[in-house]
């Protein structure tokens, strides 16, 4: 195979992989998924539950016990005190020390033990906002897709209703040349006609602008060829209103995420009251404690007299060349202990335990627990609240759906009414019974009547998928 064919080949392979991601279609499906694994505000809400989980961890760690290790070094410069004989000389001394610390809580008020209880169940509200969350974003979804299917419809019937303009154009013409109409009903034909490009156009980009709004939900990066599977069935698969609004209710009150996220922020306020009280209730701690210590000085190690002044004797300093002037003789110190006898030496151990009683705080600890207190009750009336709030939605949503169904069949109805009208109508202004007037209105409520038939139709399926919703049937199933 030549490079050139090589290269035809490749470019083949290119074109058809474009072609085929241009002829995708998303399905609602794909587009819930796609949107639960990629939405931003999703991702901030896993990010709020990999902090509940660390903050677990730090929970468990108030049960272990605490490590410290420390370690000194310092020259003291000057007068200081020889560490064998004991008198003070001028000399540099050098001090080493190190120890290691341990301590525990033995028993703190039970502060620790709720503080573990109430991560546990922040770890279960971030969950529950999680899950939430991606209702949220699936319901948004849902109707950002339905949105799209109403705008393909719309454009179609416009786009039907523009030829059907175009024809009725051409036809005029030929009534007017055969002297059946006046020419100024040839003019309304016209901007009849010119009014329907013009509702193309509106069409066309209300479709582009619901596309784009669903694509950039979907956090898509390109979006140009963006498009979903024309899927327009109007039905009540789950039969959902066979059940009655109380029935609804109750069901949701099992699975509703926000009644869920309320029940546990109340269980998070009480944790926090019983942490708030534990400030009351006395402390006792272990502690264990290991430490030694290393000194270092210059010293006399050795004496010569002095040829010079011979009451006086010549003491050579240890590790210098320095030679120390003494007016009195002292003997030969010798050598320091080494290093690692003076630590095993100097070592020493403490241990215990230690017992705090609060007594008064400046009322800090009872200020706590009052806080905590109002918290908790506002978290009992958010819980009240939501239950109220759930009852109310479930029973407006019933209402909703229910209304949406009677209105795409009335909807339907008078679809019929409007087309066996303006068939009528049409076939009067064939035979110049009727102005173009009178024509032009009748075409006019025909598609006023198909565009309703659309709205109503996806207004009662978005409100259907609400109304399952709240009984538990997801917008997709797992």
């Amino acid at each position: 195979m030549g490079k050139r064919s090589f290269l035809s080949l490749i470019l083949m392979l290119v074109f058809s992989i474009t072609i085929q991601a241009q002829s995708k279609k998303w399905t609602l499906e794909e587009c819930v998924k796609y949107a639960i694994q990629n939405n931003i505000s999703i991702k901030q809400t896993e990010l709020d539950s990999k902090t509940a989980a660390i903050d677990k961890k730090g929970a468990i760690g108030n049960f272990l016990p605490s490590l410290n290790a420390n370690a000194s070094h310092s020259w003291n410069i000057g007068l200081n005190q020889d560490i064998t004989t004991g008198l003070l000389q001028n000399k540099t001394t050098q001090f080493t020390s190190a120890g290691a610390n341990i301590g525990i809580d033995i028993y703190k008020g039970l502060q620790n033990q709720n503080t573990l209880r109430k991560a546990n169940l922040s770890i279960v509200a971030a969950k529950y906002q999680l899950q939430k969350m991606q209702e949220d974003v699936a319901l948004n979804v849902a109707n950002a897709f339905l949105q799209i299917l109403f705008n393909k419809e719309n454009l179609k019937v416009q786009q039907e209703q523009l030829g059907i303009n175009q024809k009725q154009y051409s036809r005029s013409e030929e009534l007017v040349n055969a002297g059946s109409i006046p020419r100024g009903d040839l003019l309304d034909i016209k901007a009849t006609v010119a009014s329907n490009n013009q509702n193309v156009i509106a069409a066309e980009n209300a479709l582009l602008i619901s596309k784009l709004s669903l694509a950039q939900l979907l956090q898509l990066k390109e979006f140009e060829n963006f498009d979903i599977v024309d899927d327009t069935n109007a039905k009540d698969e789950n039969n959902i209103l066979a059940q009655t609004p109380a029935e609804i209710y109750d069901k949701a009150k099992e699975n509703k995420i926000e009644l869920k996220i309320a029940k546990t922020n109340l269980e998070i306020a009480e944790k926090n009251v019983a942490i708030a009280k534990g400030a009351f209730q006395p402390t006792l701690q272990g502690f264990y404690s290991f430490s030694s210590r290393v000194a270092y000085s210059d010293r006399v190690v050795g004496v010569q007299p002095n040829t010079s002044n011979p009451t006086s004797i010549v003491g050579y300093v240890q590790g210098t060349n320095q030679n120390v002037l003494q007016n009195n003789f002292s003997p030969v110190l010798g050598n320091a202990l080494p290093f690692w006898d003076q630590f095993s030496n100097n070592k020493g151990q403490s241990f215990g335990a230690q017992l705090s009683v609060p007594i008064f705080n400046g009322f800090s600890a009872r200020n706590n627990v009052e806080r905590s207190k109002v918290s908790l009750e506002k978290s009992k009336i958010a819980l009240e609240q939501q239950d109220l709030d759930l009852q109310r939605n479930v029973f407006t949503a019933f209402t909703d759906a229910k209304g949406a169904l009677n209105a795409h069949e009335s909807s339907i109805i008078a679809l019929e009414s409007r087309q066996e009208a303006y068939n009528y109508a049409k076939e009067k202004y064939a035979v110049g019974l009727m102005n173009s007037f009178d024509f032009n209105q009748s075409q006019t409520l025909l598609t006023n009547a198909q565009s309703e038939v659309l709205r109503t139709k996806y207004d009662y399926i978005f409100k259907i998928k609400i109304l399952e919703f709240y009984f538990g049937i997801p917008i997709i199933k797992n």
